[in-house]
């Protein structure tokens, strides 16, 4: 599966964003997917996932209550819907599938990556 994110751009501290995952190749609808972002120097970092049905959501503690994870997979599509942004939540997005519910929150174990997004919050 190709997975195209879209979405990035720069925005002032409170700002929203939406960020889009494109699947191409095979549909996603039996795939769980995730949003994962990377910050220099650091390891690359799960900050939403959603099961293929989209019945459960993981966020990671500091997007909770800010960022929505949603997926449509009539369009073969997933979202990260991100308000309230923070300068600390600059970062490359990235698209992610994966088949194992259980270790989808863990970078190194992912099946499908997608290219990055940029996300720059200036405060």
């Amino acid at each position: 599966v190709q997975l195209q994110a879209s979405g990035g751009g720069s925005v002032q501290a409170g700002g929203s964003l939406r960020l889009s995952c494109a699947a191409s190749g095979r549909t996603v609808s039996n795939l769980h997917m995730a949003w994962f972002r990377h910050i220099p120097w650091k390891e690359r970092e799960i900050v939403a996932a959603i099961t293929w049905s989209g019945d459960r959501v993981y966020y990671a503690d500091s997007v909770k209550g800010r960022f929505t994870i949603f997926r449509d997979n009539a369009k073969n599509m997933v979202y990260l819907q991100m308000n309230e942004l923070k300068p600390e939540d600059t970062a490359v997005y990235y698209c992610a599938a994966h088949t194992d519910l259980t270790s989808i929150v863990n970078a190194q174990y992912i099946g499908y990556w997608g290219q990055g997004t940029q996300v720059t919050v200036s405060s």
